[in-house]
């Protein structure tokens, strides 16, 4: 946490929890979280490898309170799979309600074995985007899954004096090259 948010929760007996900083934001259950990630399919998977995070794109499908994908061996299945913890991040926007939301979860990862296990595997609707050998199955052991739902910020409120016309019609920042006031 930032010094100044640390500083805020201190002065009002907090703690380290900051209450204004998360007033719109919804803790999810798990069985919402459980139905969000039965419901999508693709996610980020992210492992440590050579002691730097690094985040791969993958396709999973929820399986007996377990999350499995299929890969082909490399850097993504090769961290994933050397026994630190990994994560998996899904996330999603509704722009007729302005909510958005993201579900977490954390755990160990373990290869799926050959014999029962990997033929039931087989059978999972797991159908990664990539075409080539994808000829290894892990499954994700949760340990922890949570979530959270707030209400999107709206552009404008994000627009200041500061910015002028560097903002597009959607409110991202349009950057140029020249210098202010110059050509």
């Amino acid at each position: 946490m930032a010094a100044g948010h640390v500083r805020a929760a201190e002065a009002h007996g907090k703690g380290t929890t900051v209450d204004w900083y998360r007033k719109d934001v919804e803790e999810l259950g798990p069985e919402d979280c459980w139905d969000r990630l039965r419901a999508d399919g693709v996610a980020r998977l992210a492992v440590v490898v050579d002691g730097a995070p690094e985040i791969f794109p993958i396709n999973y499908v929820v399986d007996h309170g377990t999350v499995v994908f299929r890969s082909g061996l490399g850097t993504k299945v090769s961290g994933a799979l050397e026994g630190r913890a990994v994560a998996l991040e899904i996330d999603g926007h509704d722009p007729a309600t302005s909510t958005a939301w993201s579900v977490v979860v954390k755990g160990e990862a373990e290869s799926v074995r050959p014999g029962h296990a990997l033929m039931e595997a087989l059978q999972l609707p797991l159908f990664p985007w990539q075409q080539g050998m994808k000829d290894r199955f892990v499954r994700i052991l949760p340990t922890t899954v949570t979530g959270r739902r707030f209400t999107m910020a709206d552009h404008e409120a994000w627009n200041s004096p500061l910015g002028g016309d560097r903002r597009t019609p959607t409110g991202s920042a349009r950057w140029t090259e020249t210098e202010p006031g110059g050509p």
